[in-house]
């Protein structure tokens, strides 16, 4: 048997058309992979985004849902907003004070000041002078057995206040039988507190937004500032309050303060009201006075109001090949034109209603 072989040869078209279907082939098939390869770039980023998110707003509610939190224990107990506004809406603390640069409201910063799970909850012996001196306090049933410090001790920040809305905070320098030396934030103190006024540890928790960072930041009111989540470009706070006057703080009748005149009647306006319970208290609301308390530690009155806050945040991815070019999708535009290589910006809002703001008698 014999076997036949073709000896034909393959002319120049019937090559370049089978590289040519050879080439749509391949490129089909990186067609479909290049999408995919975007993806896998832009959802660890997208993840990670999100991730900062949960870390923001993990913050933000831990603290602010103790805002306010006051003694429990002792002859004096209730919620900080029954003597001063325990939500600022500035930075405040020993470095980097807004009321001492005359800023009395942030749209970007806020502070929380409440009281923790301690035994450090009393109230002064002595009158004191309006300098920095050593301070004797009150046994209380509620102070540890043999301490005659009632647990405080040094190194300790702590709040002392009256009912006139005044009140200020320091930090424990040293420790001594019977007294505590207490450094003041500023250079004295701003008035002289009467025996009988409230002292109790304290918790400062200032929380803004570094733009040139950004960057959510923590300040604890001394010398510890630590970032809390990267890549924040949307940081905004709202407040909201009860449209009637505060019934805290309320002297005796013929005595004023700066809530109340001598008659008894509220200084404060009643709000009209737009929707809901609730009216939101705007910049010149909270800017405005009349004002409580005293310098470095003043506020604006229809502080004592507020019910409820609203946090706005937005986030974005670090790399700039991942943002678009669309600034109604990026707060930072970038260079990215792929859609599958791009990451919008991730923006939520939430509101917090703190329990203790709501305790005022």
């Amino acid at each position: 048997m014999t076997l036949l072989r073709s000896e034909r040869g393959y002319s120049l078209v019937e090559m370049l058309t089978s590289t040519a279907i050879m080439l749509v082939v391949t490129g089909s098939i990186f067609a479909l992979v290049t999408p995919s390869m975007g993806t896998s770039q832009a959802q660890p980023e997208a993840a990670d985004q999100q991730q900062r998110m949960r870390v923001a707003v993990d913050a933000l509610s831990r603290d602010l849902v103790m805002a306010g939190a006051g003694p429990y224990q002792g002859s004096t107990t209730g919620s900080l907003v029954n003597y001063f506004a325990p939500v600022l809406p500035y930075r405040m603390g020993q470095q980097g004070s807004d009321p001492a640069m005359g800023i009395y409201y942030r749209p970007d910063a806020f502070t929380v000041l409440y009281v923790p799970n301690t035994a450090a909850q009393t109230t002064i012996r002595d009158s004191m002078p309006d300098v920095s001196a050593e301070i004797k306090v009150n046994p209380q049933p509620n102070c540890p057995e043999g301490d005659d410090l009632c647990g405080f001790s040094e190194g300790m920040n702590i709040l002392i206040f009256d009912s006139t809305g005044a009140w200020e905070s320091f930090e424990v320098t040293s420790v001594q039988a019977e007294a505590l030396h207490l450094q003041h934030r500023g250079q004295q103190f701003q008035k002289a507190y009467e025996a009988g006024s409230y002292i109790v540890q304290g918790e400062f928790h200032t929380y803004y937004l570094d733009s040139t960072t950004d960057r959510l930041m923590h300040y604890d009111g001394i010398t510890t500032e630590l970032p809390i989540a990267d890549n924040i470009v949307g940081l905004r706070f709202q407040y909201y309050g009860d449209p009637n006057p505060p019934l805290a703080m309320k002297p005796p009748i013929g005595t004023a303060n700066c809530l109340f005149d001598i008659s008894g009647d509220p200084l404060l306006p009643t709000l009209p009201s737009t929707s809901g319970s609730l009216v939101e208290l705007t910049q010149q609301m909270l800017t405005d006075g009349p004002w409580c308390g005293s310098a470095p530690s003043l506020f604006d009155a229809d502080l004592m109001r507020m019910k409820k806050v609203r946090i706005s945040l937005r986030t974005q991815v670090a790399s700039p090949g991942l943002r678009g070019t669309n600034a109604s999708m990026f707060a930072r535009p970038g260079t990215g034109r792929d859609a599958n290589r791009v990451v919008p910006d991730f923006a939520m809002a939430f509101e917090i209603a703190p329990r203790n703001l709501n305790l005022a008698r």
